[in-house]
């Protein structure tokens, strides 16, 4: 078919034509061009429609469409780090835990009665004054090793007294003599006696050594736990000046502790055990503590294949105001963790079997940026004082005892030694005492900051224990296990023993299920772009192509036209205060030149807005300035008569 001559002219004319579009001269001629080409339909129906209520409704829509957009993307990159977790179970052959014993009672009171002598004394002192209580006389005629005068001078220090009705006065009870009592009053009781109540409290006073106005005191609404509270602070003092070596064999041997033992169904004895000393708990003693480089697995769970231990734990000679309670103490851990028994030991009682049913959990929490959490705490400015895997409690307790060395001056007795630190005891550090109990109360309240920087490990192991406990020895074979007990330990006891010295003791696996909780990233960057993709072509129709024209319209191009329009108004202003200077009146040549009055154009193709701005001005006087033609009022067939016989059609040549 053949193109009528009118309809080529008019395609040749669009060719020369201007292009319009990125190069428009105004804001609105670009966006008019953007919304007519684009293919975002929203922005087109804005231009076509016909009318002022549907073109609102179209801007509504279109407005309410980015704004959906927006907002769904917006919580897709919130929820970016977010992760699921999986649970996995395997049957399989399970490493057996280490399982760390110690008595409650750390050390031999026969044996520690040296030291302890003149604290026992002013207990029981207290005991009299307070509560009439006295022991037959030649009890308390103890032979007295008078092993350090000082301490005596200690007690006076910190004497135990007795307040009435909360007034500010208080009875000592080593003259009986009133006193005054200054300083503030922290109750260690969550139960804070009524000042209705007509009790007396009991309580203990701290000062600072240095400014003996600063004073801090304490008390307590029950007498038991006042006296063991202020027995406690005074047994650390001493305990603090002992070495090591002498308390190990203070407290109680391998041999002392454990009658028989068995694992796995076979025999074992007091070599499968690793010593560990407790600045709490005196000796206690781990098995499978891995040690030696082997670890024991166990192939079947139940209570058969399990550890079974009788403890021996001699209540006898236990330290009457230290601890009140009687047994064992025992803690399940992985072999590379440290068994904070003081926090979360289990207590098995005398006179009774204990089987302690496992399930064994592995939990691993993706690090940064999905959780707070930390691999292996080197990231962590806390030095591990114990020579143990990182944890949160090892954290916080090394925290805790560096602030003590910092502000005190010395290390806790409780927690291991920082480097070139000693223990506080009284003698070397007279204040450390009223240090910290302050101390120790900021840590509470979260003051020290130490919860803040220490933070959960990502991977942990955990063994869920499920204890019961059933009479033992039973009344019918009391008589002949004790027998055959005793003659066992025979070369130390001759007497037969007692059943409430005993504890029996099962560790086993319930089951051989190992739970691996795990957490996994639930997105990644493709699914991530798909929920972007799926955003924009739900509200938009738009693709990825489609953000880019949009960068390149309202970002590139509306600037390019700012920025030409404050350009020209720059130059016109310069061109202005020139000819004012110059004192010449304005001429008509002056007005801004446009593209088509140009005398450089001879290019039969006219030039695009941009390019006309690149032209240079000519030189000499400047031809009369016609208007623009108004190409929508050309006649074609007049202004191209000459040329209309070589458009015609090609195939008539």
């Amino acid at each position: 078919g053949a193109m009528a001559p009118g309809k080529k002219i008019t395609a040749r004319i669009k060719r020369t034509l201007p292009v319009k579009g990125p190069q428009a001269p105004t804001l609105s001629e670009l966006m008019r061009w953007y919304c007519l080409n684009t293919n975002t339909h929203g922005c087109r129906r804005i231009v076509v429609s016909r009318g002022r209520l549907r073109r609102f409704i179209w801007i509504l829509l279109t407005l309410s469409a980015v704004g959906l957009i927006l907002w769904q993307c917006a919580e897709l990159l919130m929820n970016y780090y977010s992760a699921s977790v999986s649970v996995t179970v395997q049957f399989q052959k399970l490493p057996f835990p280490a399982v760390t014993i110690c008595n409650i009672n750390p050390y031999k009171y026969s044996s520690m009665k040296d030291y302890l002598s003149e604290l026992d004394k002013e207990t029981k002192k207290a005991l009299e004054t307070f509560y009439g209580f006295s022991e037959g006389k030649s009890k308390v005629r103890r032979s007295v090793d008078e092993w350090n005068s000082t301490e005596s001078d200690f007690f006076q220090q910190i004497p135990l007294l007795k307040f009435e009705d909360f007034s500010k006065t208080a009875t000592d009870f080593r003259s009986g003599q009133k006193r005054k009592i200054e300083g503030s009053v922290f109750h260690k009781d969550s139960s804070i006696v009524n000042s209705g109540d007509s009790n007396d409290i009991i309580g203990f006073q701290l000062c600072d050594a240095n400014n003996s106005s600063e004073c801090a005191l304490y008390t307590f609404s029950s007498g038991v736990n006042a006296i063991q509270e202020w027995y406690k602070l005074h047994y650390m003092n001493i305990m603090a000046q002992i070495p090591l070596e002498t308390k190990e064999k203070l407290s109680y041997s391998a041999d002392d502790l454990l009658l028989t033992c068995f694992f796995d169904g076979l025999s074992c004895d007091k070599r499968h055990f690793t010593r560990f000393h407790h600045p709490l708990h005196g000796n206690c003693y781990t098995f499978n503590s891995g040690e030696n480089g082997t670890i024991l697995s166990t192939s079947t769970g139940g209570s058969e294949y399990g550890l079974q231990v009788v403890l021996y734990i001699d209540e006898a000679d236990y330290n009457p105001f230290l601890v009140t309670s009687t047994g064992a103490k025992i803690i399940v851990h992985d072999q590379n963790e440290y068994p904070f028994i003081e926090d979360i030991g289990t207590e098995i009682e005398t006179a009774a079997a204990t089987s302690i049913g496992m399930h064994f959990t592995r939990s691993r929490k993706l690090s940064k940026p999905y959780s707070d959490c930390t691999e292996t705490g080197a990231d962590i400015p806390v030095e591990n004082l114990y020579n143990k895997s990182y944890s949160l409690q090892i954290c916080l307790h090394s925290c805790f005892q560096k602030a003590m060395v910092d502000s005190c001056g010395c290390a806790q007795y409780a927690q291991p030694l920082p480097a070139g630190a000693e223990y506080c005891n009284y003698k070397k550090n007279p204040n450390w005492m009223y240090c910290y109990y302050r101390l120790h109360e900021k840590f509470v309240k979260e003051q020290l900051g130490c919860q803040q920087i220490c933070k959960d490990a990502c991977s942990f192991k955990e063994w869920a224990l499920t204890t019961s406990i059933a009479q033992w020895p039973s009344t019918v074979s009391e008589d002949w296990m004790l027998r055959v007990l005793s003659w066992d330990k025979g070369q130390k006891i001759n007497k037969k023993l007692n059943k409430t010295d005993l504890a029996n003791l099962m560790v086993f696996y319930k089951d051989l299920n190992e739970r691996f909780i795990s957490e996994n990233p639930a997105n990644t960057l493709v699914i991530l772009l798909s929920n972007f993709g799926g955003q924009l072509g739900l509200w938009m129709s738009c693709s990825v192509v489609c953000v880019i024209e949009i960068v390149e319209v309202f970002f590139i191009d509306s600037l390019s036209i700012v920025m030409r329009r404050q350009w020209q108004k720059a130059k016109k202003w310069w061109n202005d205060r020139k000819r004012d200077q110059l004192g010449k009146p304005p001429q008509a040549g002056d007005l801004e030149r446009q593209g088509h009055d140009n005398p450089v154009c001879i290019d039969e193709d006219l030039p695009t807005f941009n390019t006309a701005l690149r032209l240079p001005l000519p030189q000499d006087n400047p031809l009369p300035r016609t208007p623009p033609p108004n190409y929508s009022t050309l006649r074609l067939e007049t202004a191209f008569t000459e040329q209309l016989p070589d458009t015609l059609e090609v195939g008539h040549h």
